[in-house]
């Protein structure tokens, strides 16, 4: 099994209402589209591109993940991409990405499953939490809106059951942070 790039984003700015009224209909705005753009360049640029993109179902994060498909070129990618670990092609929706979702249950799913360098989409205070379990540190000042967290993770040769606690599954595989890609100055702190 081989250690896979992990990418946690969270949705860019999104409104706050939907005409619907329901919170998962909340879209992105103007500011957020661009903002989300903003960060899939400066993943590009720096060689970071995820070749698998999970998202929350909820729209803004959907929305979110759909314009880091389309400005890093996803597809073409991952056909272009020799071995591209079970990679799609295109945004997966999982409802494990939804607000109280199992986040790191599905993390562990990616690794073990041998996806090279996975992005998952989703929200606060979910995403704090899984980078938190993870690499134990928190992005200062939290994860902000469009916020990407890297890190390394390395599954374990045997398999933890599916019932076990999280800080359980988590023996399972051991994770590194590899960088926090700042969405509003676009600045990298690494290590």
């Amino acid at each position: 099994m081989r250690a896979v790039k992990l990418y946690v984003m969270r949705h860019g700015p999104a409104e706050d209402t939907s005409p619907t009224g329901r919170d998962g209909d909340r879209a992105l705005t103007p500011e957020g589209r661009e903002r989300t753009r903003a960060v899939a360049r400066a993943l590009v640029a720096e060689g970071e591109a995820p070749l698998t993109i999970i998202a929350s179902p909820l729209v803004r994060a959907l929305q979110t993940a759909e314009i880091v498909a389309a400005v890093t070129d996803l597809e073409k990618r991952v056909r272009e991409a020799k071995d591209a670990g079970g990679a799609p092609g295109a945004v997966e929706i999982r409802r494990e990405m939804a607000p109280g979702g199992d986040t790191l249950g599905l993390v562990l799913e990616l690794a073990r499953a041998g996806r090279k360098r996975a992005m998952v989409v989703g929200h606060e205070p979910d995403l704090s939490m899984l980078v938190s379990r993870l690499i134990d540190r928190q992005p200062e000042p939290g994860m902000l809106k469009s916020m990407v967290v890297g890190a390394k993770v390395e599954p374990a040769a045997t398999e933890a059951p599916k019932d076990a606690p999280a800080g359980k599954r988590l023996g399972q595989a051991s994770a590194a942070f590899r960088f926090v890609l700042d969405p509003k100055s676009l600045h990298w702190q690494r290590d």
